[in-house]
């Protein structure tokens, strides 16, 4: 027998004042109008439904909104100072060599001269090696192609950043 009962974490997520809902999706994702959305689609029953409301939101992005997004994501191998976050996510550029490193930030630039904005990949799980992979893959992609590559990855890090914040402990 299946429960039907809302999850602790995502009780209190439901139960957050209008401001502290909206701070605490911003963390997950920088996108005011994805925020907005998943605030007017509260209460959720469950984590499923959550997700669900983020996908649909992710998919309704504009490209204002995209790059909005991805002004909140600091460059492959650099975390912003005191995120814990971005360095979590980041993990497996922490003990890359320094070879790797400043090839890294070098296919950074090269992306970000391409496209104007930063790479964007779930990192979460990855290797130094296969995010320096990914990002010479997808220098050759045209810019609508990346767009939506780029729509699909936010997509994956707002699901773990959601589900971290409704497994959250409470205070």
């Amino acid at each position: 027998m299946t429960s039907t009962s809302t999850p602790p974490g995502l009780a209190r997520f439901n139960a957050l004042e209008e401001q502290k809902a909206l701070a605490a999706l911003h963390e997950a994702c920088a996108s005011t109008a994805w925020a907005r959305q998943l605030l007017a689609a509260r209460p959720f029953v469950t984590a499923d439904d959550l997700y669900a409301a983020s996908d649909a939101a992710m998919a309704e992005l504009t490209p204002a909104d995209l790059e909005e997004a991805m002004a909140g994501h600091p460059p492959i191998g650099r975390p912003s100072p005191g995120d814990p976050t971005s360095a979590r996510e980041q993990s497996g550029m922490t003990g890359a060599p320094d070879g790797l490193k400043a090839e890294m930030l070098e296919l950074n630039l090269a992306y970000q001269q391409k496209f104007g904005h930063v790479f964007l990949i779930c990192a979460t799980g990855r290797t130094g090696e296969q995010m320096r992979d990914a990002v010479k893959e997808r220098l050759g992609n045209a810019p609508e192609q990346e767009r939506e590559i780029v729509r699909t990855e936010l997509g994956k890090i707002n699901r773990i950043r959601l589900a971290r914040l409704v497994d959250a402990e409470e205070d």
